[in-house]
């Protein structure tokens, strides 16, 4: 059974209707050899509750999957995000959200944290636990 994977990315930066890395992420959970699924569990719009929506959505999720991109050490939502996960004990990785970009990580990432590089067997490797 593939892990359910929350993907936690800088929706002020990291979203475009057009294309999106967490667009592109969703379409590799649907190669026939993906470890994992994605559900867009994403919280749209701010309200009092996102935090409770979230944690509820990380705590049902195998993995979590944060898309680095430029800005990333200066999105909130992503490093709440990242604290839930750790305080939930979910596994989390960091990826690379453009090649030939440096992605940033959020400021709740430890200082051991990789961002690593997004390669599909790599990714695929990342989703088993293999860091």
């Amino acid at each position: 059974m593939p892990q359910r994977a929350f993907v936690s990315f800088d929706y002020d930066y990291d979203y475009d209707y057009d294309k999106t890395p967490k667009d592109f992420l969703i379409g590799q959970a649907k190669n026939p050899d993906s470890p994992f699924a994605v559900h867009d569990w994403s919280i749209k719009e701010a309200s009092p509750h996102w935090k409770a929506k979230a944690r509820a959505r990380i705590r049902a999720s195998d993995v979590v999957i944060v898309i680095c991109g430029e800005h990333t050490d200066a999105a909130v939502g992503v490093a709440l995000e990242l604290k839930i996960t750790q305080e939930e004990q979910i596994d989390y990785f960091l990826l690379n959200g453009y090649p030939g970009k440096t992605g940033k990580k959020p400021t709740t990432a430890k200082a051991t944290d990789k961002i690593y590089k997004w390669e599909w067997d790599n990714l695929k490797t990342l989703v088993g636990g293999g860091r």
